[in-house]
């Protein structure tokens, strides 16, 4: 679940890609070369995990919707939209004109119609076949990828995920000494934990190893020692196989999740066991054979309908359309009979292309070479075939790609955008700015923001999360964070980043702005409810009046104070934290100033903060899991949509099930989940940004979350190769340049 809710605006962006340019005409055969981070070679649309991976299978597909440059669909995609955006008048363009209707009886329906003049890049026409194929796959029992298709309340979906569960799954949770072989037989059974044994023995050695060559252990640590910088605390004689157990038995037998997020270089696959093996569905007892809720209304159309309204639903909605003839198998696929393109529960068809994709996209994936993937225009994209014939994705180092636009071995990259690379950047134009003669940027805010995390569940008084007394207490911490916010991201991004107020991204139509009357700077207020700051302070003072502020809150906790001093903690607290950061084990992190200045800050007034810097972030997330990180710094990836259940909802009340993230911060409030369901439940934007107001409120009062910044992404290419002319105007968070990577043109 951490890396889904990381990956899942990533994704939401893939499917919604616009490309939503009308091209065509010459294309030149000289390659336009763009610098990437590397990439994992899962290039599908399906099963795509990295933003780098996105980008490949973005070009290769179309996405069912479209979104414009304030991230809001377009429904009228067959014959364009045309919409406004900082002065300028832009059409947008997509496969299908989109109708929904609220119905009397509470359903809502999604009404879909493509256009018939839509092939792949084979040749092979697209029709509401590949729709429903691509559906069924992303609702398959035992899809594993990043995608939340299934998790929206499309009619009769329950029913038809009943009844079977992945093999690997049942054969975890039954142990190695079951003896019921109903639902498999022993020959697989004493396999699959054979080669898991052997496999995850030499993974987590290939950990220990890792940590020894690199210098987070010492040569002749116990592999103990090696499992705790890895996050895991085991037993001081426990072997590599217990090590590997421990692992297991996080991730609750996710072994993919598993191999992926902790490798230290091979994945389980490599060493003997592929989860892929055991990702065939069984069936463990009754389920529907269709999804009520997806239906086929013609060669060219289909609808969808909801059992409820669901305003996040219209983002989950904008899939890839892939081709069912090959990803899937024709011969499978009669609608009237309940069959899909493949057999439920078998992806393997799917998985079988998952480095090589192919879609309705301006271009075709050619092959994946060298740290290359090359690709060619698609002569019949459905826009016009796209003006530059050959592009590549070559894999380069973050500190290589703007010296690769100096030197003109790519055209187009994405550095990190910092202050080094600010100043590295005038430097190289003669009119000393960020875009000129040499290179021209394009900067947006990055759709998501760094927070800091404290845990409700181990930072409270007396084992009460909720209690005003605990709010009290994180409030103190956040309080001294607060203040150091704006000097830490000044320091480490200057002009590419800003402090924000609260727990969302500035990109977001629902977040607050300055200019609203009741904004507020988050944790500037004392226990009373006075302000902490006045205007003529200066930053001595600024200092002083935090810890103030925070040694009232601490009384108010139940601490005892005495001479501007904390001397004792009252039951469940403590005089002492740790707060996680994983900086690289080198300090190497856009909060990592705010800890230090916080923790001497602390000191003076007889608190102990404990700086644990981490070399493997992987450790974090185990870290929260495990609920042994009381405090962390991290940063959120963000959706359109403002949605808050994924992180906030706790169910307190309701007895749904939590959001997937719930468990980081475990904030369990009844009103507050209640406004996260009015909100997610309701059409109305200005009623849901009215909501999600009161909801930050909340979160800040609870204390378990201090937004710390929100930071630039840039692109940028060489105005000597790229012409600058056909380059995507207005780029924004919601509309990247790849939407029209058709249209740009070199010299």
């Amino acid at each position: 679940m951490k890396k889904k809710l990381a990956l899942l605006m990533a994704l939401v962006m893939v499917c919604l890609s616009a490309l939503a340019g009308c091209s065509g005409g010459s294309s030149a055969d000289k390659p336009l070369v763009v610098g990437y981070s590397n990439f994992s070679s899962k290039f599908s649309p399906f099963f795509s995990e990295t933003a780098y991976d996105q980008d490949v299978q973005t070009i290769t597909q179309v996405g069912l919707l479209t979104m414009d440059r304030l991230g809001a669909i377009v429904e009228k995609g067959k014959t364009g939209e045309t919409r406004e955006y900082n002065g300028t008048d832009y059409t947008y363009y997509g496969p299908a004109d989109l109708t929904i209707t609220e119905n009397a009886d509470g359903t809502v329906d999604y009404d879909f119609e493509l256009r018939d003049d839509i092939t792949f890049s084979d040749g092979e026409k697209l029709t509401a076949d590949d729709v429903i194929f691509s559906m069924y796959v992303l609702s398959d029992p035992t899809y594993d990828g990043s995608s939340t298709l299934y998790s929206i309340p499309i009619k009769g979906m329950e029913e038809y995920r009943a009844g079977m569960a992945p093999l690997g799954t049942l054969l975890y949770g039954a142990g190695k000494d079951n003896t019921d072989f109903s639902l498999w037989d022993e020959e697989t059974q004493t396999k699959f934990w054979t080669d898991l044994e052997t496999a995850g023995t030499a993974f987590a050695q290939e950990i220990v190893d890792f940590c020894i060559a690199n210098g987070y252990n010492a040569e002749g640590d116990s592999v103990a020692a090696c499992a705790a910088n890895w996050g895991y605390e085991i037993a001081e004689d426990a072997t590599a196989a217990d090590f590997f157990w421990a692992m297991a038995e996080a991730y609750g037998g996710d072994f993919a999740s598993l191999s992926s997020t902790e490798t230290a270089g091979s994945e389980l696959a490599d060493l003997g066991f592929n989860p892929a093996d055991y990702a065939v569905g069984i069936k463990t007892g009754e389920s529907a054979p269709n999804i009520e809720g997806i239906q086929k209304t013609g060669d060219y159309s289909l609808k969808v309908t909801l059992t409820e309204p669901d305003a996040t639903a219209i983002y989950q909605l904008g899939i890839a359309i892939a081709p069912m003839h090959y990803y899937g198998d024709s011969a499978k696929y009669d609608y009237d009979n309940n069959m899909f393109g493949f057999d439920k529960g078998d992806l393997s068809t799917v998985r079988a292309k998952t480095t090589e994709p192919m879609g309705a996209g301006p271009y075709k994936f050619i092959k994946f070479e060298d740290g290359v993937v090359y690709f060619e225009a698609n002569e019949n994209y459905y826009l016009g075939a796209p003006k530059t014939k050959n592009v590549q994705f070559k894999e380069s180092q973050d500190q290589d790609k703007l010296n690769g636009v100096i030197t003109g071995t790519i055209d187009i990259t994405d550095p990190s955008y910092s202050v080094d690379t600010v100043k590295a950047i005038q430097a190289e134009n003669s009119n000393g700015e960020v875009t000129g003669d040499k290179i021209v940027t394009n900067t947006v805010d990055n759709l998501g923001y760094g927070y800091l995390g404290i845990s409700a569940n181990c930072v409270n008084v007396g084992g009460d999360p909720g209690s005003e007394a605990s709010k009290n207490l994180r409030k103190a911490f956040a309080t001294v964070f607060a203040r150091y916010r704006d000097v830490t991201v000044d320091s480490y991004y200057g002009e590419t980043a800003s402090v924000i107020n609260y727990p969302i991204s500035n990109t977001s139509w629902a977040a607050p702005q300055k200019t609203d009357s009741d904004y507020a700077i988050a944790f500037s207020k004392d226990v009373e409810g006075n302000e902490i700051y006045t205007s003529d302070m200066d930053d001595a003072a600024k200092d002083d009046a935090a810890l103030q502020a925070a040694l009232g809150f601490f009384e108010a906790a139940g601490y005892t104070v005495t001479d501007g001093k904390v001397t004792a903690a009252p039951a469940g607290a403590s005089l002492e934290y740790e707060v996680w950061i994983p900086a690289d084990g080198a300090g190497d992190h856009p909060s990592f100033m705010m800890l230090n200045l916080a923790s001497d800050a602390f000191k003076k007034i007889g608190i102990t903060l404990n700086v644990k810097d981490l070399a493997n972030s992987a450790d974090l997330w185990t870290g929260i899991e495990s609920e042994e990180c009381p405090m962390w710094c991290a940063a959120w990836g963000a959706t359109p949509d403002p949605d808050m259940y994924q992180v906030y909802y706790s169910g307190v009340e309701s007895g749904k099930e939590p959001g997937g993230s719930n468990y980081m911060y475990d904030i369990a409030d009844p009103e507050l989940d209640k406004m996260i369901l009015d909100a997610r439940t309701s059409m109305d934007q200005s009623y849901r940004k009215t909501v999600y107001k009161s909801c930050l409120d909340i979160i800040i009062d609870w204390a378990v979350e201090v937004p710390v910044y929100q930071r630039q992404n840039a692109i940028i290419y060489s105005p000597e190769r790229v012409n600058a002319d056909t380059f995507t105007p207005d780029v924004t968070t919601y509309y990247p340049w790849l939407n029209e990577i058709d249209k740009v043109e070199l010299n």
